[in-house]
């Protein structure tokens, strides 16, 4: 099974509001899930980006693979400069 980190989009129209959770690749964007590590609100001014760092530290130890908005949103809150410092102890 193959699992990604990714954006599950909520909200309304034009109004979208978007949890980050890990799935199975072969999923729907807004379907089943296995566990959700954070939320991202584009719409508030400065951007909204919250993590559960251990959660989110952890799948990624365990191979998940974030989607290319995931990984900027990772170097954004600073988790993958920990994983990276983590990694070489």
């Amino acid at each position: 099974m193959a699992v990604s980190m990714r954006l599950m989009r909520f909200g309304s129209k034009k109004n979208p509001y978007y949890r980050i959770v890990i799935s199975d690749s072969r999923s729907p964007r807004d379907g089943r899930f296995i566990e959700q590590v954070g939320t991202y609100d584009p719409k508030k001014d400065p951007v909204e980006v919250r993590f559960k760092e251990k959660k989110a530290i952890q799948w990624l130890k365990e191979g998940v693979q974030p989607t290319p908005t995931v990984r900027q949103l990772l170097a954004q809150s600073g988790i993958s400069k920990k994983l990276t410092e983590s990694k070489g102890e």
